[in-house]
């Protein structure tokens, strides 16, 4: 069975400042998500499910469902705060959603056999989707899960620093741990972190993590009990929030999965702030003149 794609697009941008999952980027009016869906569908997934909000879905789907409508079935699922199982109850005064955890449990009716999941406003580049796809072919462990590691350098911004995930993998290329370093840059031409006044160089080919991984249908039963000890330690807190790879990383230490580090060549690059828009549609247009797309994505 082919893999499902979930597309994890509840967050509203409040850096960016509106819907930037909408944003277009490409020279007919692409947005990231379209880039994404077209080499979902190149890499052989035969379903999109989008994690939204109910307050923007009339708006979502007249954005993409005219495009993928024939080309790959699509279901949309909807997180909202008073999702919850049953016994627990919104606190009074939550705004916050509940995290990644939560948006992906979302989607657990909608989901058969395996899927990948991936952040609405990153471009991940072809070959992340393909290495998945291998990857979902071969894999025979039930508890044997796969994210897509980046090389570092290929995920770093010329306008300051940014926060990754460092990976630290095993002989097998099995993810040991994940080292959250919240201050890489360049400096003189080399890549490093800070640590207060503390800097420490890095060959910059350090795989890391964009959130982008592959899940057999078994972690959906993993999630509902991690989010339902989640909510009893810590669903009266306001800003507490339930994110599927610290529950992966529980999982990975008490010996219940191993995630393959699959490694990508592709250059990964994101919307975070407003500055970030031309950058990207520069590197869109560089990938259509290579012909890597066609200028008009959909025809």
């Amino acid at each position: 069975m082919k893999p499902t794609l979930l597309v994890l697009a509840a967050g509203m941008g409040s850096r960016y400042g509106g819907l930037k999952q909408l944003d277009t980027l490409g020279p007919n009016g692409e947005s990231i998500i379209d880039y994404s869906v077209y080499d979902a569908i190149q890499a052989g997934f035969e379903k999109v499910v989008f994690v939204i909000r109910e307050s923007f879905a009339e708006q979502f789907k007249a954005r993409f469902e005219p495009h993928l409508k024939g080309r790959i079935e699509t279901e949309y699922v909807y997180q909202e705060l008073d999702n919850l199982p049953e016994g627990f109850t919104l606190p009074e005064g939550r705004e916050k959603p509940w995290g990644t955890g939560h948006a992906i449990l979302m989607a657990k009716n909608s989901i058969k056999g395996a899927f990948a999941i991936i952040n609405a406003d990153d471009f991940y580049g072809r070959e992340a989707y393909q290495t998945v796809v291998d990857f979902v072919e071969t894999s025979k462990e039930d508890s044997e899960y796969a994210m897509v590691g980046y090389s570092l350098d290929n995920t770093l911004s010329e306008h300051g620093t940014v926060s990754r995930g460092v990976c630290e993998t095993d002989a097998n290329e099995n993810l040991v741990n994940i080292i959250e370093r919240t201050k890489i840059g360049y400096l003189d031409g080399k890549v490093v972190y800070w640590e207060g006044d503390d800097v420490t160089e890095l060959t910059g080919k350090e795989p890391v993590s964009m959130n982008f991984w592959a899940f057999k249908n078994s972690f959906f039963t993993a999630l509902e009990d991690g989010f339902l000890e989640f909510l009893k330690e810590k669903g009266t807190e306001l800003k507490s929030e339930f994110y599927f790879n610290s529950l992966v990383d529980k999982m990975i230490k008490a010996d219940k999965a191993t995630t393959k580090v699959l490694s990508s060549d592709a250059r990964w690059f994101g919307v975070t702030y407003q500055e970030d828009k031309p950058i990207v549609q520069k590197s869109l247009q560089t990938l259509i003149e290579n012909g890597v797309y066609p200028a008009n994505l959909w025809g």
